[in-house]
């Protein structure tokens, strides 16, 4: 056996990453990078261990690997994602059509409205987003696609969870993380899941200051062929310059009608490629 091979023993036997097929340093790195958001642009070791659970040594060497790689830039104690990141989930959103088939409605909804819309999907106890489009005007609301936020205190979330089964439901109230964001964030489980039951009967979900202090948003499920929820729309504001009920008398109809418009585009699309 060669010095190399040895080594390589040694180091396996002393550390096992790889538990059956499951590598736990690609684990590991994916991690640090999801430990980055819109809301946490720059993060220190100490920051990026305790999001991850890793220890500081391990954080660092993960993060000076993304740096080489490219992916991560330091001033030497905060650290940024770089442009590079973006092909992470290039191959995912270029395999997607909803993006492409949302963009007009979008565009429309805002120009009808004045304010910002998203549509965001489910990733695990996340949403992520997939398209955004703001209005142009100095106070309005950004988020970029790929960012991500809780489930439970979104309103695109509410209305992606609405839409489970009651066995995934109750799994995630079992287990989620329910941290409050603000004082008006609802972390009590049976008190969410009254407002699931809520979203699913009313068909859109409205929040206010739970995610954030003076952010007002509302959301609706956009459905495939098969009438399956596949994402959530929504309609964001300040609570300065609308109310909940203002933006919901406005634009619930308007949001609607942008939804419904998506899923007919999407299913021309399908069956003109089937």
């Amino acid at each position: 056996m060669s010095l190399v091979a040895r080594v390589a023993r040694v180091r396996d036997a002393a550390e096992p990453d790889v538990q059956g097929e499951f590598v736990q340093s690609l684990e590991r790195g994916l991690a640090v990078i999801r430990a980055f958001g819109f809301r946490r642009v720059s993060l220190t070791i100490t920051d990026v261990a305790e999001a991850t659970g890793l220890t500081r040594a391990t954080a660092r060497r993960f993060l000076l690997t993304l740096v080489r790689m490219g992916y991560v830039r330091n001033d030497g104690r905060e650290y940024w994602l770089r442009p590079r990141v973006l092909e992470l989930g290039y191959a995912y959103l270029s395999g997607i059509e909803l993006p492409e088939a949302a963009r007009p409605f979008m565009d429309e909804l805002v120009d009808d409205v004045g304010e910002s819309t998203s549509i965001a999907v489910r990733d695990d106890d996340d949403i992520v987003y997939v398209a955004h489009v703001a209005p142009q005007r100095v106070m309005t609301i950004n988020v970029p696609v790929g960012g991500r936020d809780p489930l439970y205190c979104t309103a695109l979330g509410r209305v992606l969870l609405a839409a489970e089964p009651a066995a995934e439901i109750d799994r995630y109230l079992q287990t989620a993380d329910l941290r409050a964001h603000t004082a008006a964030t609802v972390t009590d489980p049976a008190g969410l899941r009254q407002t699931l039951e809520r979203v699913a009967a009313d068909g859109y979900s409205l929040i206010e200051d739970e995610l954030e202090d003076g952010l007002v948003a509302m959301a609706v499920p956009v459905r495939d062929a098969n009438g399956a929820v596949i994402a959530a729309m929504n309609l964001c504001s300040y609570s300065l310059r609308t109310s909940p009920a203002e933006l919901a008398d406005r634009g619930l109809p308007l949001l609607r009608k942008a939804a419904a418009g998506i899923e007919a585009e999407m299913r021309a699309a399908m069956q003109l490629s089937s």
